[in-house]
């Protein structure tokens, strides 16, 4: 049987927050969990050290995963501002689950992993943590889908730091400033990834006739830029203010579904137009004979996005990557994420941290993310029969 459960302290004194979080895991499942996560802000990092040493020392966890966030959230809180501790621990019976060092290191055509070859024709799920200054995720998502398909991919960047070198990930007893760290869960658990993009479509969907790397020159036979502006004229006044606070693109994975709904869309950037070409830049490369929808990003959407990735289900616990682009500010209030996973799925141990950029898989594919929330569901099952 799957247990898990989560516990955050908001104390400043490292000392407390470790009582206070081990002492409560200690209550609900023991010692030796399968795997551990931990994240700290930024006013615990110079205790780091200590507290994973404490958290090992007391908890003996088989796979410890972590990272110094800029937030965290536990529960139904989000804490933005001050210090804070949330530790998770998955006890899941024995199946197997072993800790993943990735590195780079200089190529002729570029920086090459190292320590990815591990994972070639694994299966299961790969929980991931990165510091966004030093690994290239788009590269060991792309080479992942490629030697691990049936590998699925969960996590998100470190965002204690803005600078190299300031960020911390931890595994097990070593913490690292640069490269990646995971934790690899086996098939046998029951886990379950929902991937909320918190964009909704407008206009019409359009397919790409001309594109050159990121530039998309025409969709549906005309000039990319014309088909934007006949869209962003068609909007009412609230959505061609969200449109000019930062218009996005959906691609559509699945190209074989006759229906595409909102988390069918990988959402990337429009970076801009030129009026001259008509051409509009985007955040990545999509290609010919693909399926587009413009789209844009508001707080209900993105709510309502995150309560349809988790509609009829049921978990024992929620691990949660949330970027920083979401928070307060973002929704206007304190705890908008964290709240609403705990209401959907009542009764999780629910934990997590901000990122720099998330990482879940959209249409069966891994994918970095922009603004998401990309939830680990632990024991995840229908609500229904």
């Amino acid at each position: 049987m799957t247990v898990v459960g989560a516990a955050l302290s908001e104390h400043p004194l490292a000392t407390h927050a470790v009582g206070e979080t081990v002492g409560h895991l200690l209550e609900v499942g023991g010692p030796r969990p399968d795997l551990v996560t931990l994240f700290a802000t930024e006013p615990h990092l110079g205790a780091l050290e200590d507290i994973v040493r404490a958290v090992r020392h007391l908890l003996e966890p088989r796979v410890l995963v972590g990272a110094a966030s800029q937030s965290v959230l536990g529960g139904a809180r989000e804490v933005e501002d001050h210090a804070a501790l949330v530790v998770q621990a998955m006890w899941f019976g024995g199946a197997r689950i072993r800790p993943v060092r990735i590195d780079t290191v200089p190529g002729a055509d570029g920086p090459q992993l190292r320590g990815a070859g591990a994972l070639e024709g694994t299966r299961g799920t790969l929980v991931l943590l990165t510091d966004p200054f030093s690994f290239p995720v788009d590269l060991a998502l792309g080479d992942l889908a490629v030697t691990a398909p049936g590998l699925s991919v969960v996590g998100g960047a470190a965002s204690a730091a803005r600078r190299p070198g300031g960020n911390r990930l931890v595994l097990d007893a070593a913490i690292h400033d640069h490269g990646a760290v995971a934790a690899l869960v086996d098939d046998t658990v029951p886990l379950m990834t929902a991937v909320s993009q918190g964009c909704r479509p407008i206009g019409p969907p359009f397919t790409v006739t001309r594109s050159e790397r990121n530039r998309l020159h025409e969709l549906a036979g005309r000039p990319a830029l014309e088909r934007l502006l006949e869209v962003v004229d068609g909007l009412d006044d609230t959505d061609r203010a969200l449109a000019a606070e930062g218009l996005r693109i959906g691609r559509v994975v699945d190209e074989h579904l006759e229906e595409p709904g909102r988390g069918d869309f990988l959402v990337r950037r429009v970076l801009g137009g030129d009026r001259e070409a008509g051409v509009v830049a985007i955040g990545d490369e999509i290609p010919v004979g693909a399926t587009v929808r413009f789209q844009v990003r508001d707080a209900a959407s993105a709510r309502e996005d995150l309560v349809d990735a988790l509609g009829g289900l049921t978990a024992a616990g929620a691990l949660c990557f949330t970027d920083t682009a979401r928070g307060s500010d973002f929704f206007g209030g304190p705890d908008q994420d964290a709240l609403t996973v705990s209401e959907a799925l009542d009764g999780a141990a629910v934990a997590g941290t901000f990122c720099s950029g998330t990482f879940g898989p959209v249409g069966g594919h891994p994918a970095l993310h922009d603004a998401a929330m990309c939830v680990l569901l632990v024991d995840a099952a229908p609500a229904w029969p």
